[in-house]
């Protein structure tokens, strides 16, 4: 019986992870803040990645600490550098990433998407009427029509019936026949018959085909600038808009590879302020990042369009060479065999997730 008992710890030694048995301190996990993965809600860490790796802890049965950093560069630093034992939130796993440190499976299925501002879906045509630069260029329409009508009046007073009458009675008469000649190309019945009269006349029949094109061009430039601002389809539709992201995200890697200009923030925190403040046209970052602004506390100021583009799979990153790497594979194979890990996914992203 004693033989026995050496032989089964022996094949114990040999099968068992070594970090488990000289584990001694919880295991330091860093993170940041990236909802729906990541976050703080009363003073307690919470989100996706937050359960997830709360359950995977659970099935190997250890102690862990969460450190929790303010950049997404400080998180994989410290990863890189073996100062934590892991890292987890929003971690896509790239070929150049992998050269520095490890991964473990696949634990979410993402990539990017843009994000622009909420536009408005219907524009009325009295709020457009009233907007200050249709008010202005219909009152500068009217100086315009009123003036060259009381000139026309000075020219032909002495010629013609139509302008025989005092300034005041010739208001309206004078501004009507401007009006049908800029609008209708001329006013046969009341033809110029001066000399001043004809000469002017003729100059504000040619000039109002360029009166005409200016104010149709005010109206519909007010009434499609809406749409031309927020005509972005695709990732081809940025190049002249202001873009944002996050510095060393893989979304920097593919608009650098893309040539595309673009502002780089420290954070996630500092990119959505500037979104906010309406100093950035698009955002291209993770899309379920987005798509939870989207949702909650952007609703009134954003939206997420186009598809998902760039597929990538996020993981939890250890330092290279770590023994954790097939414990937690084999934790997380565990938890989707009995659904648990469906359950998070649902409970964080719904049905759709």
């Amino acid at each position: 019986m004693g033989w026995d008992m050496r032989v089964f710890g022996l094949i114990f030694l040999l099968v068992w992870p070594s970090w488990v048995l000289s584990q001694s301190e919880p295991l330091q996990i860093t993170t940041v803040t990236r909802p729906p993965f990541s976050m703080v809600e009363n003073g307690k860490d919470t989100g996706f990645s937050i359960d997830l790796w709360q359950a995977v802890a659970e099935e190997l049965g250890v102690a862990y600490e969460f450190q929790r950093v303010d950049s997404f560069k400080a998180m994989l630093d410290a990863v890189e550098t073996g100062a934590v034992d892991g890292a987890i939130a929003n971690i896509s796993i790239t070929a150049s990433r992998e050269g520095v440190m490890d991964f473990t499976q696949p634990i979410f299925g993402s990539g990017l998407q843009i994000m622009v501002p909420k536009q408005e879906s219907n524009l009325g045509i009295f709020s457009i009427l009233l907007s200050p630069d249709i008010l202005l260029a219909i009152l500068g329409a009217f100086v315009v029509l009123f003036g060259g009508g009381m000139l026309m009046w000075t020219f032909e007073r002495r010629h013609q019936d139509y302008f025989d009458m005092s300034a005041k009675e010739a208001m309206f008469p004078s501004f009507w026949w401007a009006l049908n000649l800029v609008v209708n190309g001329g006013f046969e019945q009341v033809a110029p018959r001066s000399f001043f009269g004809r000469i002017f006349g003729v100059l504000m029949v040619i000039s109002s085909l360029f009166i005409v094109s200016i104010f149709v061009a005010k109206i519909t430039a007010t009434l499609t600038v809406d749409a031309i601002q927020s005509n972005v389809g695709g990732i081809n539709d940025l190049y002249d808009k202001r873009v944002g992201t996050i510095e060393s995200s893989t979304a920097a890697g593919f608009l650098n590879s893309r040539d595309m200009r673009y502002v780089a923030y420290p954070g996630l925190e500092e990119m959505l302020e500037a979104f906010e403040a309406e100093r950035l046209d698009a955002l291209v970052f993770d899309a379920p990042i987005l798509a939870y602004y989207a949702n909650t506390q952007g609703a009134d100021k954003a939206q997420v369009i186009g598809r998902v583009f760039l597929p990538e799979n996020y993981g939890m990153a250890l330092p290279s060479g770590s023994d954790l790497a097939e414990p937690i594979n084999r934790a997380l194979l565990m938890l989707r065999e009995t659904g648990r890990y469906d359950a998070l996914i649902k409970k964080w992203f719904g049905d759709a997730g």
